[in-house]
């Protein structure tokens, strides 16, 4: 039994995720892909950083809602549409059942309190910077989920984020305006009243909301990471995260009716401590739905311990060679630069890895970044000109000005001896040989291969 045991928790922490799928029959690989999706998403339920990113989001929450709301209130009520916030807030907080109602009055008021025209350019600027940090939040928490070390310029932030304050509102209430304008013309009234029409009107009237919330998450998965987003993908995340928020607000709505032991216990804290739990479960299934979609985008990195990979210095060698190799072939042939995700799904590494690597290979001059959405990666010279032991040697030379030690300490005449006969044999081959080099050797290879 105990030897069962071991061999079974070995598959699953080990063997599990040594197995390349590429080289099995469909079924098989489909089965151990979902098994692999559920081991992680379990381990993110039990308590990953998803659970501590979305315990942030809630603080955030609160301190930004009355403002955010103040905002989109504003704007919409510009463009006469203010009155339809009121519902979207109560259908938000439906899972709190009569506390719900009583919550959204509330907030309600104090949005009503707080006059934007009168606040003066000094409280203005406090309103919005703090709107802008809840969406800055939002944001790096979707980076973490999407691996993305890099946020928005300031100029981006600046558009991308007053376009989500200003315009997202308007285009949602006014959708929800058109649809139920729609629902009440005569047209639809008439074929209600001739079946099957009737009750195929009916459902879709049900299901509506269901539909909105799937296609609010969809937009935001496709919008909200710095990166490009496939729809297929985001739909994936946004139908399961909907399910999931669907049926946590039913449960939860049992059991705020259930909760009156709670308000004799905390009293009017019982109300914002329900709250704060509806929220977390909010964001946490918001969160999971992108992990989902990052994950059927990119089934290559799903993998237990996310962002704990560790690298010999021989494998970041390696990698950084190869990567440097496909990027100079793409920029010797003439064909587009390839991008972080691209590098990804070529060398089936982790996404943060891969991050890493690039970064400091721009910060040396070794690639340069292209301004395109995504950004894509070109030599950052000539190939020619970058030779294979300058490029190793700032491989091997990662966070070495970050260490604290002190480098008297290390010096011992035999090491030091040793150390520097390796780095110029090391530089007495390979100083000969360039990138160009190393990516003509390569083209040769595939050809002599074919041929």
């Amino acid at each position: 039994m105990h030897e069962s045991w071991n061999r079974f928790y070995g598959f699953i922490h080990e063997g599990l995720w040594r197995i390349d799928l590429d080289t099995l029959p469909r079924y098989q690989a489909l089965g151990l892909w979902l098994l692999r999706l559920l081991l992680v998403m379990g381990h993110e339920l039990v308590g990953g950083q998803l659970t501590l990113r979305a315990m942030s989001l809630v603080y955030t929450t609160l301190l930004s809602m009355v403002p955010l709301l103040a905002v989109s209130f504003s704007v919409l009520k510009a463009f006469g549409v203010h009155n339809q916030i009121e519902p979207m807030l109560m259908n938000f907080l439906a899972p709190l059942g009569e506390k719900g109602l009583e919550l959204s009055q509330n907030i309600l008021g104090f949005v009503e309190n707080m006059k934007v025209g009168v606040l003066g350019a000094v409280g203005l600027g406090i309103l919005l910077y703090t709107v802008i940090s809840l969406l800055q939040k939002i944001e790096e928490a979707f980076s973490y989920v999407w691996g993305i070390h890099r946020i928005r310029s300031l100029s981006r932030r600046f558009s991308d984020y007053l376009s989500v304050i200003m315009v997202g509102p308007v285009l949602i209430f006014s959708a929800l305006g058109i649809t139920a304008s729609v629902m009440n013309t005569s047209l639809v009234q008439w074929l209600v009243a001739i079946e099957p029409f009737g009750s195929l009107v009916l459902f879709v009237g049900k299901l509506m909301p269901f539909l909105m919330i799937i296609g609010a998450f969809t937009f935001i998965y496709m919008f909200v990471p710095n990166t490009r987003v496939n729809i297929k993908s985001a739909l994936v995340g946004a139908v399961i995260g909907g399910i999931l928020w669907q049926a946590t607000g039913m449960a939860f709505a049992s059991f705020a009716a259930s909760s009156t032991r709670y308000t004799a216990i905390y009293s009017g804290f019982a109300i914002l401590i329900l709250f704060m739990i509806w929220l977390y479960l909010s964001w946490f299934i918001l969160l999971f739905g992108a992990q989902i979609a990052y994950f059927h985008q990119h089934p290559q990195q799903i993998r237990l311990e996310r962002g704990n990979t560790l690298l010999s210095n021989r494998l970041k060698e390696r990698v950084a060679l190869v990567m440097m190799t496909l990027i100079a072939r793409a920029y010797h042939e003439g064909e587009r630069p390839l991008s972080l995700e691209q590098l990804v799904k070529r060398l089936a590494m982790p996404g943060e890895v891969l991050n890493e690597l690039c970064d400091r290979l721009v910060s040396m001059g070794f690639l340069v970044e292209t301004n395109s959405e995504p950004p894509a990666y070109i030599p950052g010279r000539e190939p020619e000109q970058i030779k294979l032991s300058e490029l190793l040697q700032a491989v091997r030379s990662m966070e070495e000005e970050q260490s604290l030690f002190v480098d008297a300490r290390l010096e011992l005449p035999v090491v030091d001896k040793l150390v520097d006969e390796l780095d110029s044999c090391t530089h007495a081959y390979l100083d000969a040989v360039n990138l160009r080099d190393l990516v003509l050797q390569a083209i040769n290879s595939e050809q002599g291969s074919d041929s």
